[in-house]
């Protein structure tokens, strides 16, 4: 039930996202008890965004879970998203925001985690 979603002002190549989207998929395992079999991801290029005052490449991304974790966990996800954000599009960390949410009803295929 773990959804990322990326949104960038880099304009991204569908290669790109693919990658992105990928690393993602593999990375949420760094939550206990999160995988990939019920995962989903999007990226969202070309967003207008002043951050620090400027338009350098940024990224805002959202982290929504069932349930909750630790913030020891969301810290290594944090750390490893924006390590594939800088090495896929040229984010640097300081340019990212990451921003968990946990969720506690979730509903999917006509009924309720």
């Amino acid at each position: 039930m773990p959804y990322i979603q990326v949104k960038t002002s880099q304009k991204v190549e569908e290669i790109k996202k693919t990658a992105i989207e990928k690393r993602l998929t593999e990375a949420i395992s760094i939550i206990p008890g999160k995988t990939s079999a019920y995962f989903m991801c999007s990226v969202e290029d070309n967003i207008s965004f002043m951050f620090h005052g400027d338009k350098a490449p940024t990224a805002f991304v959202e982290v929504k879970l069932l349930g909750k974790s630790t913030k020891e966990a969301y810290g290594n996800l944090t750390a490893e998203i924006c390590t594939i954000l800088q090495e896929e599009i040229g984010v640097s960390p300081d340019y990212c925001y990451v921003k968990f949410e946990e969720v506690e009803y979730w509903g999917y295929n006509k009924f309720m985690f």
